[in-house]
């Protein structure tokens, strides 16, 4: 049995970890590397770095907040945001990250998923799809439609932390990410995020189900047996979570040992 990972997210705005619900009303939850540190402790699989403003303002990465909390861990940890080039994944790897995670730039040159993981290896690259769901007709691929009592839903992918639709079927970009290289897809339920109510299971259990590299479920967290929920009947590999490890509702070990007294192979 594989063993499936618990992941704290840090969302990063002006070198700060922040939260909010659906992307917006961002509160300050704490400092990356110290929270990064105490995640550590807690005996967390990785850490996921987020710069959420980055893409949107045209910048590149904090490099120094990445490479102080990079200092501070010796977990695998993934950065994200603000990432355009061949050329920014080698800085944020240079600065301290095991892997690098793609969103907009991904969208806008799918080539760059192909060229970064035959530069630095398919296991560095990650590639976040932001998903909202929708049950109006599909502007652009007429693609497989899951079938539901309130009409026919997909999940269109969003950019610039969540700001920019696409018309992008999520299912369809999943499966092409896969083939053009990706070693991970770090998906996040825009309709769940934040609000502690659960993850979106049909849209994790529809991708896990439709691609072959393991998929990181985001968006939705709100207790131990949400995670559960997400990491059997959502067939994820591993479970993003936020607001639930920055205001101590629960620690990662805690979650863990919840997971594991339940026969989820996880690791102590």
């Amino acid at each position: 049995m594989l063993t499936k990972r618990i992941i704290p997210c840090l969302d990063v705005k002006d070198g700060e970890v922040v939260k909010g619900v659906h992307f917006r009303n961002l509160r300050v939850e704490g400092d990356p590397a110290k929270l990064a540190a105490i995640y550590e402790e807690q005996n967390a699989d990785e850490i996921v770095f987020l710069d959420v403003t980055a893409s949107y303002e045209k910048r590149g990465a904090l490099l120094d907040v990445v490479r102080e909390t990079a200092d501070t861990v010796f977990i695998p940890f993934t950065v994200g945001g603000g990432i355009r080039n061949l050329k920014d994944i080698r800085n944020v790897l240079n600065a301290g990250a095991d892997k690098i995670s793609i969103n907009t730039a991904a969208v806008m040159k799918p080539e760059l998923i192909k060229e970064a993981s035959r530069t630095f290896g398919r296991q560095c690259i990650v590639v976040a799809i932001d998903a909202k769901r929708t049950y109006a007709r599909k502007p652009l691929q007429s693609r497989a439609l899951v079938e539901n009592p309130g009409g026919n839903l997909w999940w269109e992918v969003y950019v610039e932390g969540g700001r920019i639709r696409t018309g992008i079927d999520a299912l369809a970009w999943a499966r092409k990410v896969d083939a053009l290289g990706a070693g991970e897809i770090l998906l996040t339920s825009m309709d769940c995020d934040g609000t502690q109510s659960g993850y979106d299971i049909t849209l994790t259990r529809t991708v896990a189900e439709t691609t072959n590299i393991p998929i990181i479920a985001s968006g939705g967290a709100g207790s131990p047996e949400h995670i559960m929920k997400v990491l059997t009947k959502g067939r994820a590999d591993a479970a993003l979570a936020a607001s639930i490890f920055h205001r101590s509702q629960y620690s990662i070990s805690g979650v863990k040992k919840f997971l594991r007294e339940r026969g989820i192979c996880v690791r102590l």
